[in-house]
């Protein structure tokens, strides 16, 4: 009896989910392992660096980020601290795996082959330049980590597709057996960039979180609605965004710029603002030695949680993002190791 209990309450509650937003993607075939190219010089500039963002209100370009935020804190994801963001990030401790080391010569520019602008007749058109995104790509990392006073082991992946205008970002976190995290970003290819419609957050306890976007709001979990900034991204999608950005010259990847970005969650929209330092040489099982610069992100005003996420990118593999280390406290962290990278 009790176990017939069980499984009614399971099936009561999977009833009660709300349906995704989400809608399905084809199925991937991966047919060729991704490995790191020759050294080369930066890209340069896109043609037309300066692209115009379909029109928002003007007080939603303006407004810090304080201005844009929901009231209502962020529940707790995945069994660990509540939220995937924020608190001033404390200084390098011992913690930190030996994977990362600093590269003996920092200014030394690492590069892929660089990928071509968009053409002043696609841009002047409003129409995205599809050629110069990746192929549809699978990134599986390694988990490691420290979560009071205990080890983390486990696996992710991140992965990007696209069909048409039309792509997709997911994110997979598993952490040992009891937790996990999917968070899933749709939407379109636009000129300047990705521009999400939904974004999806679901625990392993099956609960659903979403902010979604329409032409100048984002819709957030509590049902407020924020103005739309330009060119805003979600937690899963500014992992190719940023990449891209950076592969197209429309962001220079270099130690002591920044790179900014608005993120919207279910909670709230906030600007990110990245330092970037580098280049660090990564030791890798499967891919050797990799150089990718390291992004650390600034405080943000009124944080919700003491979680922030540091990211790498590599010029040498498309600048995609070969290591995720998310940080939540002075001693506690979440490490993504890059393993392999499929691409079809």
């Amino acid at each position: 009896m009790l176990v017939a209990h069980v499984v009614l309450m399971d099936r009561v509650r999977e009833e009660l989910v709300a349906p995704s937003p989400l809608k399905a993607m084809p199925v991937v075939m991966y047919t060729r392992m991704l490995a790191p190219a020759a050294t080369m010089a930066p890209p340069p500039p896109p043609v037309l660096a300066a692209v115009r963002a379909p029109k928002r209100r003007a007080a939603a370009a303006l407004a810090p980020a304080s201005s844009v935020r929901a009231a209502t804190p962020t529940p707790d994801v995945t069994g660990l601290p509540s939220d995937a963001q924020t608190a001033k990030p404390p200084e390098p401790s011992a913690d930190a795996p030996a994977v990362a080391a600093q590269a003996s010569s920092p200014e030394t520019p690492v590069a892929a082959a660089p990928v071509a602008a968009a053409s002043a007749a696609q841009v002047a058109a409003g129409k995205p330049d599809l050629s110069s995104w990746p192929a549809d790509t699978r990134l599986t990392y390694q988990l490691g980590g420290q979560f009071r006073s205990g080890p983390l082991f486990g696996d992710a992946q991140v992965k990007w597709q696209r069909e048409g205008a039309r792509y997709e970002v997911r994110a997979e976190v598993n952490v040992s057996v009891w937790a996990s995290l999917v968070m899933t970003s749709q939407g379109e290819v636009a000129p300047d960039g990705l521009s999400p419609a939904v974004y999806e957050e679901e625990t392993n306890k099956r609960k659903r979180r979403h902010a979604r976007f329409d032409a100048e709001y984002v819709r957030l979990e509590n049902g407020k609605s924020v103005p739309r900034p330009p060119s805003v991204q979600d937690t899963a999608s500014q992992f190719v965004e940023l990449g891209q950005r950076f592969a197209t010259g429309r962001a220079p990847l270099k130690a002591g710029e920044v790179v900014k970005v608005w993120l919207a969650r279910p909670g709230a929209v906030d600007l990110w603002t990245y330092d970037i330092s580098g280049p660090e040489t990564l030791s890798t099982p499967k891919l050797g030695a990799i150089q990718a610069f390291h992004l650390t992100p600034r405080p943000i005003a009124n944080p919700r949680g003491n979680i922030y996420a540091e990211l790498w990118y590599a010029p040498s593999l498309q600048y995609l993002p070969v290591r995720i280390k998310l940080r939540m406290g002075e001693a506690d962290y979440i490490d993504l190791a890059i393993e392999t990278i499929e691409q079809r």
